[in-house]
């Protein structure tokens, strides 16, 4: 057996520390393993006591009397790798090691977990600092977790991975509650060896997990992750994750505008769109959303139909699907009839969406017959049903109404729980209804299975490295016409431009490009160069000499740098200012596009996509990037503007990936704001750029 499977599913656990006391932390993994019916062997190791919950104790590893698959070590930080050493001596395919007081405390407990790690050898290990893992499915607990002390788990078909311990037993708490199941429940936190994407890896092939929810404090190896989603996401599994960690607060922004505009959550978020994980936006995402894909419906539109028998809780409802982007559109003729035919009198109200069938929380049959009319219906992709007042008394009756129609449609039914009721909430998720007690869940819900069923989003095209000449390239940061030099080797279209270092040869090169220029410095060590006055448009060979002398006193006034070299180019009109831009970090290393010019970080739209592991982006990833884009209609030809050409746009994209792939490491910015998307047929034009080489 492979050593994960012998991990989450072992035939023999040996606790070392355990106590006889089941009240005290180290006495709770045998009362748990005996509570939640492991039907294994279970061996407790403590040299000071004969028995344990009936079961003989052992003084050490040693005196096993087999091979366990799992050892649970509950011994302390500086006593945990004695008992790692001899269960790997053994034979033991995984140890759980539960104590704190390794990375997260330093330099010191950096040391003991090397020495953990060394102790392993070739046995795997979890945590250390890991509240351990549930398998519901199986009824394995290898845990310490005071969460685990509630009689019932309902067993399901969500697993979760969390990097923190704590949330793990809250979530787990918080599904039993809800009757939400869960099949599968892991603590990788340090993870000194067994990481994140093991357990996405072993969740993809197990059968009883059809969603894989994630719990993120930080991505510690991209690569594996990439590969480790994108096996889940071909096994049909979906992918929900809450990242903590999204304010940028304080971070220190870069030279470039890009490196104002990204940041580590940005990375986050464009890692997750292009593998098609579903970011949870809140904590209580990370449950709701599941919840609903765990039914195994698809959802193919935004039109909702909403069944209630209290008006309030509907229009409720009705807002917040409408705040996240859902129709509520009212029932078509047909179906309108078909629902007046269940319920005559003022009181129905039936020709509009939320559609108020009064009598239903009373009558179930009624309750019934409405359902399988809103299933049926051509207008609805989906269904939210109210459960109001009259659901306390007997949830059930709500719940097995809902439940005797899902069969009849693999269309979204959603329940939205109006009073406070737990217990309506509990007994339509163990009926498999995914229930809600915040209208603002069900949207997030509906929006999550929205997602789910887009078509791929993984990122599929990519673009082999363009083998352009660098080697004369200099080091640090380059001035403009070298920045815009390099950008052309790799194929993107520069504007026309002359470096000049006096007035007469300004006015020369006014002359020559012809029409109206614009005059900018040129230097290294200024790189916004309108910051200190140093950009001047519209100018023509009779205005120029005059505008470079004025130009060079202001800079100087400014900076204390007087210019001894400007540049004299073409004026471009007529087309979009874009900003494309590079930003790297632990994550990986992503091209920017968004909204550009002077005013990019005050627009704040962008877009991002991860370059992949080799070669840069392909044509129809630099594609969606554009129409990813808030102001994409600015492209597109709003309101009779001409269409810009887009996909010159999209090639400068993919070349200028090519020129960040291939420079790597060597590379610590590039930015070209703006570049100007020309109308269509006309292609784009770098107007500025900034490149900074490492030395």
């Amino acid at each position: 057996m492979d050593a994960i499977e012998r991990l989450i599913r072992p035939r023999s656990i040996a606790v070392i520390g355990a106590s006889a006391d089941p009240s005290k932390t180290s006495g709770r993994p045998v009362s748990y393993l005996q509570k939640h019916g492991f039907a294994g062997a279970i061996y407790p190791v403590n040299p000071k006591v004969g028995g344990i919950g009936g079961l003989t104790c052992y003084p050490d590893v040693a005196a096993l009397p087999d091979v366990p698959d799992v050892g649970l070590v509950l011994l302390g930080a500086e006593r945990a790798h004695i008992a790692v050493r001899e269960l790997s001596e053994r034979g033991a395919a995984a140890a759980i090691v539960l104590a704190s007081g390794f990375t997260e405390t330093g330099a010191e407990g950096a040391a003991r977990q090397q020495q953990l790690l060394q102790a392993a050898g070739s046995m795997r290990i979890l945590g250390p600092n890991t509240i351990g893992l549930v398998n519901l499915t199986d009824n394995i607990v290898l845990s310490a977790s005071g969460a685990l002390a509630m009689d019932d788990f309902p067993a399901g078909s969500i697993g979760l991975v969390s990097q923190s311990g704590g949330i793990l037993g809250s979530l787990l708490s918080r599904a039993a509650a809800r009757g939400i199941g869960l099949s599968k429940l892991v603590s990788t936190s340090n993870e000194a060896d067994l990481e994140l994407s093991d357990f996405i890896d072993f969740l993809a092939d197990d059968d009883a997990t059809r969603v894989i929810a994630l719990y993120i404090e930080a991505i510690r190896n991209p690569l594996r992750f990439r590969e480790s989603v994108l096996r889940a996401r071909r096994a049909g599994k979906p992918i929900v994750a809450f990242k903590i960690g999204r304010s940028e607060a304080g971070a220190l922004a870069a030279v470039s505008h890009t490196g104002a505009l990204a940041g580590s959550d940005r990375m986050y978020d464009a890692l997750f769109r292009q593998l098609g994980v579903i970011r949870a936006r809140t904590f209580e995402d990370l449950l709701d959303i599941p919840a609903a894909l765990g039914a195994g419906r698809k959802l193919s539109g935004r039109r909702v139909a909403i069944l209630t028998s209290t008006g309030g809780a509907g229009t409720i409802v009705s807002d917040s699907l409408g705040v996240a982007g859902f129709a509520t559109p009212a029932p078509d003729t047909e179906t309108a009839a078909q629902l007046r035919a269940l319920q005559s009198g003022s009181h129905a109200n039936l020709d509009r969406n939320p559609i108020d069938v009064t009598l239903a929380g009373l009558q179930p049959d009624l309750l019934r017959a409405a359902i399988r009319i809103l299933l049926a219906s051509p207008s609805y992709d989906a269904l939210v049903v109210i459960a109001g007042s009259s659901a306390v008394g007997s949830p059930a009756l709500i719940a097995d109404a809902i439940h005797d129609c899902l069969s009849l449609s693999d269309k979204p039914v959603i329940a939205y729980v109006s009073p406070h009721a737990p217990e309506v909430v509990s007994v339509l998720s163990r009926r498999g209804v995914p229930a809600y007690t915040s209208a603002e869940s069900c949207a997030a819900a509906l929006d999550g299975l929205l997602r789910a069923g887009m078509p791929e989003q993984v990122q599929t095209s990519t673009s082999p490295l363009t083998a352009a000449d660098i080697s004369d390239v200099p080091a640090g940061a380059l001035d403009e016409a070298q920045a815009k030099a390099l950008f052309a080797r790799f194929g993107i279209s520069v504007a026309a431009e002359k470096v000049v270092a006096m007035a007469s040869e300004a006015e020369q090169a006014a002359r020559d490009l012809g029409g109206r220029v614009v005059l900018k410095i040129l230097s290294r060590e200024i790189a916004h160069k309108s910051d200190v006055g140093g950009v001047a448009i519209n100018l023509t060979a009779e205005t120029i000499g005059d505008r470079l002398t004025a130009m060079a006193d202001e800079v100087q006034s400014r900076t204390g740098q007087r210019p001894d070299q400007f540049l004299v180019q073409e004026m471009i009109s007529g087309g979009v200012e874009i900003i494309l831009g590079m930003h790297r970090d632990a994550l990986g290393t992503a091209i920017l596009l968004g909204m550009g010019g002077v005013a990019a970080e005050l627009f704040k739209d962008t877009t991002m996509r991860l370059l992949p592991p080799e070669g840069g982006l392909g044509l129809s990833e630099a594609r969606a990037m554009a129409r990813n884009l808030v102001t994409w209609p600015l492209l597109d030809g709003f309101r009779g503007r001409p269409k810009c050409d887009v996909e010159a746009l999209a090639e400068a994209v993919v070349a200028f990936s090519r020129m960040v792939a291939q420079l790597g490491d060597r590379l610590a910015e590039a930015e070209i704001n703006p570049v100007f998307v020309l109308p269509a047929g006309l292609g784009v034009r770098a107007a500025d750029g900034l490149v900074v080489l490492n030395v």
